[in-house]
């Protein structure tokens, strides 16, 4: 699917690239948001806004990257910058405002997941910034290293470290709760 979409982008037919281009990554992209922001009122908006900037932005495509990631990239912009303007209108750290979020998540209707899910949601919330990420990213998109670097603009190397150090942090903040 993504050959087609890159053959109509190459032709100039935006309008025709869009329908399938959003077909195809709609839920990838809503999933990748949710997760981050755990509130489906906010991944909602932030991926409606995440297509947005897809469409204003086909013509500036240049298949340097995979589509995917030049998509994924748009999404973790988007996410990254909603989550640090809420928490500056909070006057909290991006830390901070995750964790809030993660403890009202039995509040939220269409969260679907049970104490132990919720017990997770805080151990990645309590994460910091970079750390978070590149887990949820690694763990719940099964992204390779390579992808992930490309989308945050950080070295393979330092992903792999920081991955490493939050599955220890969260396998910590799990055994805390027990």
């Amino acid at each position: 699917m993504e050959s087609e979409i890159i053959k109509l982008l190459e032709l100039h037919h935006y309008e025709q690239a869009f329908k399938p281009l959003v077909k195809e990554y709609h839920q990838k992209v809503y999933w990748q948001i949710r997760r981050m922001v755990l509130i489906h009122e906010d991944a909602d908006d932030i991926t409606q806004n995440v297509f947005i900037k897809i469409y204003q932005n086909l013509s500036s495509f240049k298949n340097e990257s995979k589509l995917s990631t030049w998509i994924f990239r748009i999404a973790y912009n988007e996410t990254i910058n909603f989550i640090h303007k809420n928490a500056k209108e909070q006057n909290v750290s991006f830390e901070d405002y995750s964790m809030n979020v993660a403890h009202d998540l039995f509040s939220d209707e269409y969260f679907i997941g049970d104490e132990i899910e919720q017990k997770l949601q805080k151990a990645i919330a309590s994460l910091p910034e970079k750390q978070r990420l590149v887990f949820m990213m690694k763990y719940y998109d099964e992204m390779k290293y390579e992808q992930i670097s490309e989308i945050s603009g950080t070295s393979v190397g330092a992903l792999k470290a920081s991955y490493h150090h939050a599955v220890t942090k969260i396998k910590e903040f799990l055994e805390q709760e027990d």
